[in-house]
């Protein structure tokens, strides 16, 4: 508890030294950790980046072995494992609406980068605001001290004027960092959907035949609905 209350007691004094900008700052930097920490969790749990299995199972269906793409298929815990499952199930699904399936995944992932990104341009202007806020309030002292101008008191209120661009600062510069990770992540993610799929329905020209027998195996192996 002392740990906690020693760790809390310069957060209270930036807090109470910067003024209500600051503490609205402050506030948004907990809910930015709070959503950089639940993408990072949520990518980990669609298995982002983690396409091994994925990309073995493609492979196979590319050389014509249904069985080991099945198999393969099976294995991988990626979120994108159903799109390829539909490619290869139904290949007259056509690009278009297997790559739409892809993109309603992406959008799932992508959740809350709209709010990184607004941090990441807003937190730099809203501590600006509290610095302008800050500056005035450091003159209109300075004024009501008239003849009795002490330069220690124009400076006290601009360095407590700056500190909140400096907090901004520190709040927008991770957040963007953050965000651009993300955003690459999600880059990657789609060049190897878009080529996973092309490859399944648009396999190599010497590998169509091959393609073409995996689609026949595959179908025959998956379950017929019973006839009355």
């Amino acid at each position: 508890m002392e740990q906690l209350n020693d760790l809390l007691t310069p957060l209270r004094g930036i807090a109470e030294t910067g003024g209500p900008v600051v503490v609205i700052l402050m506030g948004v930097a907990v809910l930015t950790l709070a959503v950089a920490l639940y993408k990072t969790w949520q990518f980990r749990a669609a298995a982002v980046g983690r396409h091994r299995a994925l990309s073995e199972a493609v492979e196979a269906w590319e050389r014509g072995d249904a069985t080991a793409a099945r198999s393969a298929l099976g294995r991988s815990k990626s979120y994108l494992a159903p799109v390829i499952e539909l490619a290869m199930t139904s290949p007259d699904a056509g690009a278009s609406r297997l790559q739409a399936e892809a993109e309603l995944r992406f959008a799932k992932l992508e959740r809350g980068f709209r709010l990184l990104d607004s941090v990441a341009q807003l937190a730099p202007l809203l501590g600006l605001f509290g610095t302008v806020l800050g500056m005035i309030e450091a003159f209109r002292a300075l004024q009501d001290a008239g003849s009795q101008v002490d330069p220690s008191i124009l400076a006290g209120g601009i360095w407590v004027a700056l500190l909140t661009t400096a907090v901004g600062l520190v709040v927008a510069m991770p957040t963007a960092l953050v965000l651009s990770w993300l955003e690459q992540r999600m880059e990657t993610e789609r060049v190897i959907a878009d080529k996973a799929i092309l490859t399944v329905l648009h396999p190599g020209q010497n590998a169509a035949p091959a393609a073409t027998l995996a689609a026949t195996q595959f179908a025959a192996a998956a379950p017929r609905p019973a006839h009355g």
